[in-house]
């Protein structure tokens, strides 16, 4: 994922616990590099979600392998273990991993991918003043959720189609073994039956 020419690339960064990924986040990391006309979509699995510091996550190394599998096929999308390679226990905050990025990329504009229900939290984000400086935020729009804030105009909306899946489905269905075929990539399902992940 490095760049040795001078042209400016167009980069995606999709975070997110990724727990397990699923197929509605690889069709909104495809609307969104289309919609944005990105020349890639990188999947960053995050290591300490700062919001998440209470709840079970399942280890990095399975949601990354996850995600490879997930990916395999498609030339735009990769998978980044940046925040995954921090030996700490720390939160992964969004703003340091961003000064990371620029530094080793400095020929590429980073575009950061979330939720249309994250917008409403952005002014509590660390660093939010500085963050909003050094990368553009993409917000898919989901209905029922506030858009409004001090930071609206500094993020982009993209529509995206409403599917009602989420990793939180997936793992109680899991859990409960109810079939989870189709809601995930059928590399993620066997990857999920082959490591017991979600079992009860």
């Amino acid at each position: 994922m490095s760049f040795q020419d001078k042209e400016r690339k167009k980069i995606g960064i999709f975070g997110g616990t990724f727990d397990p990924v699923h197929t509605v986040h690889l069709i909104v990391a495809e609307q969104a590099r289309e919609a944005l006309g990105l020349d890639e979509v990188w999947f960053m699995p995050a290591h300490i979600p700062p919001h998440k510091l209470e709840k079970h996550i399942t280890a990095d190394c399975h949601r990354l392998a996850m995600l490879e599998r997930a990916i395999q096929g498609n030339e735009n999308f990769c998978a980044t273990a940046i925040e995954l390679d921090k030996k700490d226990d720390k939160p992964s905050y969004t703003y340091d991993t961003i000064l990371s990025l620029k530094a080793k990329h400095p020929n590429v504009d980073f575009y950061f991918i979330i939720g249309g229900d994250m917008v409403e939290y952005l002014p509590k984000w660390h660093r939010i003043e500085e963050l909003v400086s050094l990368v553009q935020f993409v917000a898919l729009a989901r209905p029922g959720y506030s858009m409004q804030n001090e930071y609206t105009d500094r993020v982009i909306e993209v529509e995206m189609p409403q599917l009602d899946v989420s990793s939180t489905i997936i793992r109680h269905k899991a859990f409960s073994g109810e079939s989870i075929r189709y809601l995930v990539p059928e590399s993620v399902r066997l990857y999920i039956e082959e490591n017991g992940l979600y079992e009860s």
